[in-house]
């Protein structure tokens, strides 16, 4: 059974905007070995839309300037990834993915019932559905030394209180922090 990793950036008051931290070389490597541990990714419309805009490999097969050679790894990793796209809305995705559809607690048991590293799942309004079903078994958050103040926040809505335990914390030269959780199960 793969298990299913949500991991995100996130600020010192929560915030998930993705304008709010900036990247460096240390992150973006921090970030392709974490891809490397899944053998999919699972993404909603609007953080598939924006990882497509952003890391998808153009036709010419040429980066974009704006990636230079630190971030080629990153890159590589996240364009060559098998996706899986969580929408209603959407008639059809490309950028090696596939839409799921249905019920979302069906669709992700059967594709975590699939044999392979794991699957890993970013954004902030799919994690929290996730979360809500139980169905996340890690939690991996790079807490970075910024408050934003304002933008979409970790797990607003959430139903009933997450209990987690941290197994492993990494610091960066940035000054965030990495943290990697797994869920507490009952009577531990």
């Amino acid at each position: 059974m793969r298990p299913l990793r949500y991991s995100i950036n996130v600020t010192l008051d929560g915030c998930c905007h993705h304008e709010a931290v900036q990247p460096d070389e240390e992150l973006h490597h921090y970030w392709a070995a974490s891809l490397e541990r899944a053998d999919a990714l699972l993404f909603g419309r609007v953080t598939y839309g924006m990882m497509e805009e952003a890391w998808r490999r153009p036709a010419s097969g040429e980066w974009p300037d704006w990636i230079d050679a630190e971030l080629i790894p990153f890159a590589r990793t996240i364009d060559a990834a098998r996706k899986y796209v969580v929408s209603s809305t959407l008639d059809s995705v490309d950028w090696n993915a596939e839409l799921v559809r249905g019920d979302l607690r069906e669709a992700v048991e059967a594709l975590k019932s699939e044999p392979g590293r794991g699957i890993f799942v970013g954004g902030v309004t799919l994690p929290l559905a996730l979360a809500d079903l139980g169905l996340i078994d890690e939690y991996e958050l790079v807490v970075h030394p910024v408050v934003a103040g304002h933008g979409p926040t970790l797990f607003a809505g959430l139903r009933q209180p997450l209990e987690l335990e941290l197994v492993d914390r990494h610091e960066l030269g940035s000054g965030a922090v990495a943290c990697r959780y797994l869920p507490k199960r009952s009577g531990t």
